[in-house]
């Protein structure tokens, strides 16, 4: 089996928007965080501190989803300069590599998205008892 150059460059766009989508998580949740810790500083409500618990998990899960799709696009392109200098054996082991991380990045984020959907219903259970 051979591994061309322009196979681990094709990674490059989607792990490119990956990293965005996980940067404006990261950002859409830190701002929530920072309003919570502001609601909670005035109101010391329990279930504030609760939501806050539920939102670092999910930062700590969205820095690990960075870290191994930062690591896909780095084995990637160190497994195109592997295969420039033509060992391509080596290059094929650093793309799989690169190809792992990717899917251990997927894999953690469909993790964070279930977390955040379940915050959601719970949520959205408070709103249905109120309306019954």
């Amino acid at each position: 089996m051979t591994l061309s150059l322009e196979t681990p460059a094709l990674l490059f766009s989607a792990t490119s928007l990956i990293l965005l989508a996980y940067t404006n998580r990261f950002l859409t949740i830190a701002q929530i965080v920072r309003s919570l810790k502001k609601n909670y500083d005035d109101n010391h409500n329990k279930s504030i501190l609760i939501e806050i618990k539920n939102l670092n998990l999910r930062l700590t899960l969205i820095r690990y989803m960075q870290l191994f799709g930062v690591m896909c696009l780095f084995l990637s392109v160190f497994a195109m300069l592997v295969l420039y200098i033509g060992q391509e054996t080596i290059g094929m082991y650093f793309f799989g590599a690169s190809l792992l991380c990717l899917l251990i990045s997927l894999g953690i984020s469909f993790w964070e998205i279930s977390i955040s959907v379940y915050a959601l219903r719970v949520h959205l259970k408070d709103l249905s008892e109120d309306i019954e």
